[in-house]
């Protein structure tokens, strides 16, 4: 499992989209919310386009616009917004670069495999369980609620 810059940015982004739903402060530009969480704007502007056309975040115009969460911050899951920015959350290796046909094949018998297949299936059960919502509570609550 590799967390990429781009969907630990995504992840950065959306909670402070989902503190300002919470606190019912509105739409923020995308310039200032890079700002305000030191992330580079160009980068910042990229992520909340993917957010955009993945539904996460919509955009407003106007001199009071920006962008804002498209649901309440309890409706996106970490999957969620992993999902959006990597497509997946545990690439499998051999299902994606396979070593040969005989070993990594479909028809082929791998005992890794299942293994691998268990530990994304559960990586992604965790993250389905934790909401952006969640997010928002100190670090000892998240611990606590992930079962650390």
């Amino acid at each position: 499992m590799r967390i990429t810059t781009w969907t630990e940015y995504s992840l950065i982004l959306s909670i402070h989209l989902a503190r300002r739903a919470a606190e019912d402060l509105g739409p923020i530009s995308a310039r200032a919310l890079a700002e305000h969480e030191r992330l580079p704007t160009d980068y910042a502007e990229q992520i909340l386009l993917s957010l955009r056309r993945a539904e996460v975040v919509s955009s407003v115009r106007g001199a009071r616009g920006g962008y804002q969460l498209a649901r309440p911050p309890a409706e996106f899951t970490v999957l969620d917004i992993m999902q959006v920015a990597q497509h997946q959350t545990f690439e499998i290796n051999c299902a994606v670069h396979p070593v040969d046909d005989e070993r990594c094949g479909k028809d082929s018998s791998c005992t890794i495999r299942p293994v691998w297949r268990a530990l994304r299936n559960r990586v992604d059960e965790l993250l389905s369980q934790v909401t952006l919502a969640d997010l928002l509570k100190d670090e000892a609550e998240v611990e606590h609620l992930v079962g650390l």
